[in-house]
């Protein structure tokens, strides 16, 4: 038997056009300088390695693990509206109010913990803490949002 965790919702939050764009236009020209040094057939491989990089004892970091990790948001806020009073989230969910459910999703010092834990365990590696506080927890948090925004949706079938 197959136990639903999450809301049916869940399936139509879809942030990777965001995750793509934030790998392309944010991180990667970061690590890069621009222009063209004429080394076409080693920017390709050096491009699809940066796809694929080892980030110490972390899974592979590439776009797919990044998509993953920041969709896996749907199963906290799922956790922290099943936690809370039943009225705490709903009357925010069902006033459409973003603003007001990432106020209740956030808890700025677990936050900070987190990103301190991720900038230890990465400082040999540079830009993957700042990685991770801007774009990644950001990113996260905007899909427990549009999670909770459709969670008290009728489930059709």
């Amino acid at each position: 038997m197959l136990i639903q965790v999450l809301h049916s919702a869940a399936d139509v939050i879809n942030i990777n056009v965001q995750v793509w764009n934030m790998y392309f236009r944010n991180l990667l020209p970061g690590l890069v300088k621009e222009g063209d040094d004429g080394n076409y057939g080693s920017t390709a491989l050096l491009d699809a390695l940066c796809l694929q990089v080892r980030v110490a004892n972390w899974s592979t970091l590439n776009l797919w693990t990044l998509s993953k990790r920041i969709n896996y948001g749907k199963f906290v806020a799922e956790t922290k509206f099943q936690a809370s009073p039943p009225e705490v989230y709903k009357a925010a969910i069902r006033a459409k109010d973003g603003g007001q459910l990432m106020d209740l999703l956030t808890y700025e010092t677990v936050e900070d913990t987190v990103n301190k834990r991720v900038e230890l365990k990465t400082r040999n590696i540079v830009g993957v803490g700042e990685l991770y506080r801007k774009w990644i927890m950001p990113l996260t948090k905007q899909v427990q949002v549009e999670y909770l925004l459709r969670r008290l949706d009728l489930v059709l079938g």
